[in-house]
């Protein structure tokens, strides 16, 4: 029989950010239990439970809102509709008791999608590893695939194939690093074509290359701006490893929402 744990292993393992909510304290009469625990995933799907009722559906409605905030929260009710105490919320319930809830969000930073396994992504899985995102990698070259280490996902499908099918979330990362020209320009074309809403698009290429891109879709870098190219923050690197810091740091960047930094894209 599965329990709580075994789908909060679920939930993590499919990066899925979820509450999990566990009952704290209570005094009086109400149908809550000291140590209860429900997991509420961002769809308000739930597992477990913390007492049913109004109680119940409060605190999955909450839920919601702080694994959009990806924010913890320790919050007192009072179970009975009428009553006003300072500091606590009152419920539409007639128990009488008073509640501690303990919603602690578990989940991921953000999903990163690296749409080429080569030698520059594998060394960007290796530090994002260490990090709190969740990787899918892309690539249909079996080889290269096979070999591929530290994606929480890994995926063996031609590139466009796999936006087609799946898409990518929106407020993701996206690290372009194909083999070739033509598949890094089609990544970023259906992702602008399909309207698609990542937070960040970055594409490993030179200045050149950039040029002949926005040339081949009529537009300017202005015209994008959550794409970022050539990718990554200025710091003179040019080894794999190199390369893949500056990419994180980028990442980074754009995360935390922090200006001041010298974007190669933003380079001579």
């Amino acid at each position: 029989m599965k329990d709580i744990f075994d789908e909060l292993l679920l939930c993590k393992n499919e990066g899925i950010p979820c509450i999990l909510v566990t009952v704290v304290k209570k005094n009086g009469e109400c149908p809550a239990t000291v140590g209860k625990k429900m997991i509420v995933r961002e769809n308000g799907s739930s597992f477990g439970t913390v007492g049913g009722g109004a109680l119940e559906h409060f605190a999955i409605e909450k839920c919601k809102t702080l694994i959009s905030e990806q924010s913890n929260l320790l919050e007192k009710y009072i179970l009975n509709e009428g009553e006003i105490i300072k500091g606590t919320t009152t419920l539409p319930m007639a128990c009488g008791g008073v509640v501690t809830l303990y919603y602690d969000y578990i989940g991921i930073k953000a999903y990163v999608y690296i749409f080429g396994a080569g030698h520059v992504g594998q060394a960007l899985a290796n530090v994002l590893k260490t990090l709190n995102y969740y990787l899918t990698v892309v690539d249909s070259r079996k080889e290269i695939f096979e070999k591929f280490k530290n994606a929480d996902r890994k995926v063996h499908s031609s590139f466009t194939n796999f936006i087609k099918k799946e898409g990518v979330k929106e407020g993701s990362y996206v690290v372009v690093c194909t083999p070739s020209h033509k598949n890094d320009f089609n990544v970023i074309n259906q992702i602008i074509d399909l309207n698609l809403k990542p937070k960040y698009m970055g594409m490993l290429c030179s200045r050149a290359k950039l040029q002949t891109f926005l040339k081949e879709i009529s537009m300017k870098l202005e015209d994008l701006p959550n794409f970022y190219s050539p990718i990554g923050l200025d710091t003179g690197g040019e080894s794999p490893e190199e390369i893949a810091i500056s990419i994180a740091s980028e990442i980074l960047a754009v995360y935390y929402d922090k200006n001041g930094h010298k974007h190669m894209k933003n380079g001579e």
